[in-house]
């Protein structure tokens, strides 16, 4: 369990609200990695699409500079958060979860309908079945897929001089380019799955103050009580 500083809201007992307990359910280093990645990803983003000639809005050495060092900060952030995942075991969070059909039938069609979400959030299970997936592909294919066409790219020079450099480089950059489009779909994907909570802003807010509403065991509960290694405290 993340474990967070006590502070002035927390409580002695964990208060229940309609059977569910407003935790802090995501840590300080959780959201800091969310929002820089965010940050860094639309970066490289906007100026990868000014690099191919997208849009002119920077010159093609500012682009070149500023999408070479955010890639370079955003690698060093998922080499940290790799570690940071297993040593705290939220690596567990990430592995497959029963349920993908369900999730996926929700968000094509019960969602529409008023439907309940099939899928309880919880201090260790924050991601359903589909998200788990999704993060999962984003973070042992997609992400690798871009750094390492990336730096493969970035050290052109050390390799152009082979017969084979013409064709490799235009291998890459397919690479590069199919691979920065897939995260640009998951971004957009994600952005949406954002506004499908109980109000649209309600994942946003989860995600800046760090608590949501969540099911708690009587062991999570007690484990609270004890130690106060979770903040908790009453909803606004």
């Amino acid at each position: 369990m993340s474990s967070q500083t006590n502070n002035s809201s927390q409580n002695t007992k964990v208060k229940t609200r309609d059977k569910k307990h407003y935790v802090m359910i995501y840590s300080r280093y959780e959201r800091f990695w969310h929002w820089s990645q965010a940050i860094l990803i639309f970066t490289l983003f906007y100026t990868g699409l000014g690099l191919h000639g997208t849009h002119d809005l920077l010159d093609f050495q500012t682009a070149v500079v500023i999408h070479t060092y955010g890639a370079l900060a955003l690698i060093v952030l998922w080499v940290f958060t790799t570690f940071w995942n297993f040593t705290t075991g939220q690596w567990r969070q990430y592995l497959f979860k029963e349920g993908v059909l369900k999730v996926i039938r929700f968000y094509a069609y019960g969602i529409l309908v008023g439907e309940p979400h099939p899928y309880k959030k919880g201090l260790q299970r924050k991601q359903n079945a589909l998200q788990s997936m999704a993060y999962m592909s984003f973070m042992v294919l997609i992400g690798p897929a871009l750094w390492a066409s990336g730096i493969i790219y970035l050290v052109y020079d050390l390799w152009s001089g082979h017969s084979w450099s013409a064709n490799g480089l235009t291998l890459i950059a397919f690479i590069h380019t199919a691979a920065a489009f897939l995260m640009g779909t998951f971004v957009i994907i994600h952005i949406y799955m954002t506004t499908t909570g109980k109000t649209p802003t309600h994942y946003i807010k989860t995600m800046v103050t760090g608590y949501d509403n969540i099911e708690l065991t009587e062991a999570e509960i007690a484990y609270i009580e004890e130690t106060h290694a979770i903040a908790v405290k009453d909803e606004p």
